[in-house]
């Protein structure tokens, strides 16, 4: 068995982002494959949002280090002020001082034969950087999504601090891997050196964690006699965060407003839920504001297996995604694909999203920027989903994306990088 050293500020007991599944899930796959990992992290002091509902599928074998860390916004600000040079390229920098030594310290107790670091926080790759270049040690840079791309960050300063994250990291890291083939395209134009050692790992779900949620619905079904009789509206769900700019459902609910000034929904016939939105003032206001109150309900966050749970027992399922994003997936995408339920995407046609969904077999899509197009797929839908006709996801679709899958990809990145190589010169964009 080979051995990786795993970097990853998003893990248990982080709570409130879907970002924790990959880390914690290859640490449960990768020993199947022929890898034994142990996981360097950061103090849960540091995350706004804990839970223990993950904490109990860390492996009991896995070593895990929790380094010093502290958050800038809220461990060193005055009157809620803090020098910018703290926060870049992140909240998280302190990090670096006490990942560092721990995880050279690491290195020398399990004698890894590979690092692995995953952003969506820069430090992780800054501590990946220099434990391979003290250590010597291959390593591979997960970078799920873009880090420094057009109009994001917004900051011009912080902006060019990401860039500089990202041409350490090619300098040095043996591969790359992105989550989506748009991300993946994107790097290999800037970094075209580094093209050949550009892979994609999709993110995927968690078939364990599937089982479990279907043993809960199935248990909650006998109880109560759910399956023997439907009663109520229909029930379209989404699942996380909202973004006011990246998944504003703005268009959705004019189109909302617009069928239900036209008779053809009611609160008696849909019901939409929209579970941890993170901004649900706004979304309430925006609901007020169109209208659309009566059929919008706000949920707050609830432990990960009730919202596998909750995904099981929709009608529908509803992905949003702006066209600002057309490289990147939500997570949720693939845990909508394993709940085998219909799904209305909202998202660019020319995006990695809708074309995901739509490999799947799930046709009603149209951009979410697109409000006559948003008001036509909304109509569709629905009428499918009352009439008991919406598509499922294909079979093939739903297996291609477990995490079982996806972790055998990594195995082999992994076993590519310590594969015997030339030195690699510094790329430049």
């Amino acid at each position: 068995m080979r051995r990786v050293l795993m970097v990853s500020f998003q893990f248990p007991p982080m709570a409130g982002t879907s970002g924790v599944q990959r880390a914690l899930r290859f640490a449960q796959q990768l020993p199947a494959s022929g890898w034994t990992p142990s996981l360097l992290t950061a103090h849960p002091r540091v995350h706004a949002q804990t839970g223990t509902d993950l904490v109990e599928e860390i492996p009991e074998d896995l070593i895990v280090r929790r380094a010093f860390a502290l958050d800038a916004a809220r461990h060193l600000s005055i009157a809620g002020r803090y020098p910018g040079f703290l926060a870049r390229p992140d909240r998280w920098h302190s990090w670096l001082l006490g990942a560092v030594p721990a995880g050279l310290k690491l290195i020398r107790e399990t004698r890894p034969d590979a690092i692995w670091s995953t952003y969506p926080i820069p430090t992780a790759h800054l501590i990946g950087y220099w434990l391979s270049k003290l250590s010597g040690l291959p390593w591979v840079a997960d970078f799920r999504d873009p880090m420094a791309h057009d109009g994001y960050p917004a900051d011009p300063v912080l902006w060019r601090s990401f860039a500089a994250v990202e041409r350490k990291v090619f300098a040095r890291a043996s591969r790359f891997t992105f989550t989506t083939p748009g991300a993946a395209r994107l790097y290999a134009k800037r970094f075209p050196a580094a093209a050949d050692r550009i892979r994609v790992i999709e993110n995927g779900y968690s078939e364990d964690a599937f089982r479990q949620a279907e043993r809960s619905v199935q248990i909650d079904n006998e109880r109560s006699g759910a399956e023997a009789r439907r009663t109520g509206p229909r029930l379209l769900l989404h699942s996380g965060v909202v973004y006011p700019d990246w998944r504003s459902p703005v268009r959705l609910f004019e189109a909302l407003a617009a069928a239900k000034a036209a008779g053809r929904i009611d609160a008696s016939r849909l019901r939409l839920r929209l579970r941890a939105t993170a901004h649900d003032d706004f979304v309430r206001e925006l609901a007020l504001r169109l209208g659309v109150a009566d059929l919008v309900e706000l949920a707050p966050p609830v432990p990960y297996a009730d919202a596998l749970a909750e995904m099981l027992r929709a009608d529908g399922l509803l992905l949003l995604q702006s066209n600002d994003c057309n490289d990147q997936i939500p997570a949720k995408a693939y845990e909508y694909l394993r709940a085998r339920r219909p799904v209305l995407t909202l998202a660019d046609p020319a995006g990695d999203t809708a074309q995901l969904m739509r490999r799947a077999g799930l046709p009603h899509n149209a951009a979410l920027e697109d409000g006559p197009g948003v008001a036509a797929v909304l109509d569709r839908f629905l009428d499918d989903l009352f009439h008991d006709r919406a598509a499922l996801p294909a079979p093939p679709a739903i297996a291609a994306a477990s995490r079982e899958s996806r972790t055998g990809e990594l195995a082999r990145v992994l076993d590519e990088a310590c594969a015997p190589q030339m030195p690699t010169a510094e790329a430049r964009p």
